[in-house]
């Protein structure tokens, strides 16, 4: 299936998507990939709110922009790495099969399947500001990142096939 065809059955089957993506086998391109990928995607999700910022208080939009850039494309795969590696630790503890690679996937596909709602949340910043309906869209795409994190980690780590699998 395609990216944005797997974005959509993310909302509808989170864990048939995972148990797809990790049937595709260890491919550490490709979860670097989709790290750096959702990173650009926020990034670019960021623009409308950092111009109506930059606007606002006279702050340098090109240096907005580039801190935006360092942070989300450069530093946050780094962070999801980490963040990654305790998850699977955590889920080990608690008996969990899966590979470090399966905990990756499940984390970096939750943030990338959520870049709609983070996409909506940069528009709702940009054109109407912070406020109710920016709190209410930050809080609906935090929720959906956990949802599909945790569905994910669920498939990787406690389902019947999820130690055979993938290595």
């Amino acid at each position: 299936m395609s990216l944005l065809g797997n974005i959509g059955a993310t909302y509808l089957h989170p864990r048939r998507v995972i148990r797809h993506l990790l049937a595709a086998g260890v491919r550490e391109d490709r979860a670097l990939v989709l790290a750096m990928g959702a990173g650009t995607m926020a990034f670019v999700a960021q623009w409308p709110r950092l111009v109506r910022q930059a606007d606002a208080s006279g702050e340098d939009l090109q240096m907005l922009l580039g801190g935006s850039l360092l942070g989300l494309v450069f530093i946050l795969p780094l962070i999801m790495y980490v963040l990654a590696a305790l998850t699977h630790l955590v889920a080990r503890l608690f008996g969990g099969r899966g590979s470090a690679y399966a905990s990756r996937i499940a984390l970096f596909w939750a943030f990338a399947a959520a870049m709609p709602l983070m996409l909506l949340d940069g528009l709702v910043g940009g054109f109407i500001g912070s406020g109710p309906a920016s709190s209410a869209v930050g809080i609906l795409w935090c929720l959906a990142v956990l949802v599909f994190w945790m569905a994910g980690l669920i498939e990787a780590h406690f389902s019947p096939q999820s130690g055979s699998r993938h290595a």
